[in-house]
């Protein structure tokens, strides 16, 4: 009788205990899952302003005047127009300002059709963005949860949430495997290839641009440059002065934001055969081409001339047209 009251205690007693486990797992609600936060999206990066203005004159101009080049891994569109004579003189490089095309409609695009008229190949270039123009990649969230689903669970103070609103990738870990260690992880910073300064893209494409139009054999090269081109012209020919270059024409020149050297001490120190055209009717032209012209007689330059082009009229086509003949004039004289 003992034993089996003692039998029937123990069955009671475990009934009575998976009961109660069973109860409690039906009246305890089960917790939700967790939804996960919305998590900060990456779009690829607008193109560039010059990307976009060359794929607008791909739209406009023949096939046939777009040549592909490449400056250190760098592909990039250039304009070229042979000259409409027998024996070429020889191939202008024209660099465009900063916002301007290879067929820029001021400068840059007249003097390219004009020019091979009077027996002058011409080669214009598409210059990569200042760093003002760049546009940042956009992120964007994911879609919101809708309202009527439940809440995500806080994370504890002691974790606080990153700025996308995810825990950091350290909290999700599983269990019983050891962390990554962080010394072995190699640093962003390192394994990224930096980008190139502009002034060092810019300069590759200028080599590039020598290096086709060498291939022309022309008797002569001429590097032209308008607005912040002309400033990029005269750093290149500062830095790596090409013994096949000896001769420099600028528009408007106009020192890049972010660049220490000033044009006075640029392009008269070149002691190249330089001509100088600046818009007469442009006071602020007019002081800085001063400053110019007494830096190039403070050193004796032996072929620095400049050219004072007339007011402009607002006729374009006039107005270019002056231009172009002005720019031919001072060729056929140093040339």
């Amino acid at each position: 009788m003992v034993r089996a009251r003692v039998s029937t205690g123990l069955a009671v007693a475990l009934f009575t205990i998976v009961t109660s486990s069973l109860v409690n797992a039906v009246e305890e609600p089960a917790e939700p899952e967790a939804t996960p936060a919305p998590v900060a999206i990456d779009r690829p990066p607008l193109p560039s302003r010059s990307a976009t203005m060359a794929a607008d004159l791909l739209r406009q101009l023949p096939p046939s005047e777009f040549i592909s080049l490449n400056a250190d891994k760098d592909d990039f569109v250039a304009l070229w127009r042979p000259a409409n004579v027998a024996e070429p003189k020889g191939v202008i490089v024209l660099l465009p300002g900063e916002g301007e095309s290879t067929n820029w409609p001021r400068g840059i695009g007249p003097l390219r059709r004009g020019l091979p008229d009077h027996g002058w190949h011409t080669l214009s270039l598409s210059l990569p963005d200042s760093p003002g123009l760049l546009l940042p990649p956009v992120n964007e969230q994911a879609p919101e949860q809708p309202a009527d689903e439940p809440e995500p669970e806080q994370p504890t103070e002691d974790t606080p949430p990153s700025e996308a609103g995810y825990l950091p990738e350290e909290a999700a870990a599983v269990p019983d495997e050891p962390a990554a260690d962080d010394g072995d992880a190699p640093d962003p910073a390192e394994t990224a290839a930096p980008e190139p300064e502009q002034a060092e893209q810019i300069a590759a494409r200028i080599e590039a641009a020598l290096a086709f139009a060498r291939s022309k054999q022309p008797a002569a090269i001429v590097l032209l440059g308008q607005g912040t081109g002309g400033y990029w012209a005269a750093r290149y020919l500062q830095q790596q002065a090409p013994a096949d270059v000896r001769h420099l024409l600028v528009i408007q020149p106009r020192q890049p934001e972010g660049q220490d050297e000033p044009l006075a001490q640029l392009v008269p120190t070149l002691k190249l055969a330089t001509g100088d055209f600046y818009y007469k009717d442009a006071g602020s032209e007019q002081q800085t081409a001063r400053e110019r012209l007494n830096a190039s007689r403070r050193i004796q330059h032996p072929a620095y001339r400049q050219v004072g082009l007339p007011q402009q009229t607002g006729d374009r086509p006039s107005d270019q047209e002056v231009l172009v003949r002005r720019v031919r004039g001072w060729l056929k004289r140093e040339i």
